[in-house]
């Protein structure tokens, strides 16, 4: 029997980080510094049968070394659909990740914050894919 999230980008991230942790925390821990008593509900959000609570990620952010933002994108989307998510960062902003902030910072630094993102970097950027961690969104 299909569960009823294992589709969702929260789950293929929550199973990626899990294992990207591996050798370093096991999922007891992680359920524990997340503040779940029992480590099947991190099997549970993990396979896609339970949702990860939104009054959860901040402390599930920190047990698997994730930002926070990009976990709420996730979670949004597993909550509340991914056209109410849509809606929800329309009216409120994307929450923007540790790594995009970097980004920025680095571009109002550099005096470019005012610059039109052309072709060449955008394509740029688009080749980076896939060669990152993915952690940080």
């Amino acid at each position: 029997m299909k569960k009823p999230h294992s589709d969702s980008r929260l789950a293929r991230f929550v199973s990626k980080r899990i294992l990207d942790l591996k050798g370093r925390k096991t999922q007891a821990r992680i359920a524990s510094e997340a503040g779940f008593p029992n480590p099947n509900v991190v099997t549970m959000i993990k396979q896609g049968s339970s949702k990860l609570a939104l009054d959860r990620v901040p402390a599930m952010a920190a047990a698997l070394d994730c930002d926070p933002a990009l976990l709420l994108r996730f979670a949004l989307e597993q909550e509340a659909g991914e056209t109410a998510a849509r809606a929800i960062t329309e009216i409120f902003g994307t929450p923007v990740t540790g790594n995009e902030q970097g980004w920025i910072a680095e571009m109002t630094e550099r005096g470019l914050d005012g610059v039109k993102l052309v072709e060449d970097a955008r394509n740029a950027v688009k080749a980076t894919r896939g060669t990152a961690s993915g952690t940080d969104g």
